[in-house]
């Protein structure tokens, strides 16, 4: 009998430039701790706390500032499993991750800060959809794309 799988509980972010919707580009960053992974800024969501009050304190955390307007949240939970080669490094006991996705934009006075005080990241970038499809690391790309696809649905990209 197999075992089921368990997936960590995580936020995700979807954060658009200040400039949207005269322009719809993405905020895409490389992680400090796998060369050649460009993401989403995400994390777990702790004990007791909602995954809205989660998704600011990660951006706080990992880009130094939660100063968005959140222009939508997908109702759906999005998993995915941790490839075989990252599980056991990344985090013992858990199969992947099971997010709650957000859409958000930055507001105009933000300023991104990624020199945390425990940084996730080395480098960011603003990019199209094009762009952000053949940057992001592969094990997550499908998932990117369903989420795109459901906030294009319902109007947002």
């Amino acid at each position: 009998m197999q075992k089921a799988k368990k997936y960590r509980p995580n936020v995700a972010a979807i954060i658009l430039s200040s400039d949207y919707p005269l322009k719809c580009r993405f905020f895409i960053a490389h992680r400090c701790d796998i060369k050649g992974a460009w993401q989403f800024p995400q994390g777990g969501i702790d004990e007791g706390e909602s995954p809205r009050d989660a998704l600011l304190r990660e951006l706080k955390e990992e880009i130094g500032t939660n100063e968005v307007e959140v222009l939508c949240e997908c109702p759906e939970w999005i998993k995915y499993d941790f490839p075989k080669n990252m599980a056991k490094k990344i985090y013992a006991g858990f199969d992947g991750q099971i997010q709650k996705y957000f859409l958000v934009r930055l507001k105009n006075d933000s300023l991104i800060d990624i020199q945390t005080p425990v940084p996730e990241f080395d480098k960011y970038d603003f990019v199209d959809y094009e762009r952000l499809l053949e940057q992001v690391t592969p094990f997550k790309k499908e998932v990117y794309k369903q989420i795109l696809n459901y906030f294009k649905k319902v109007g947002y990209i």
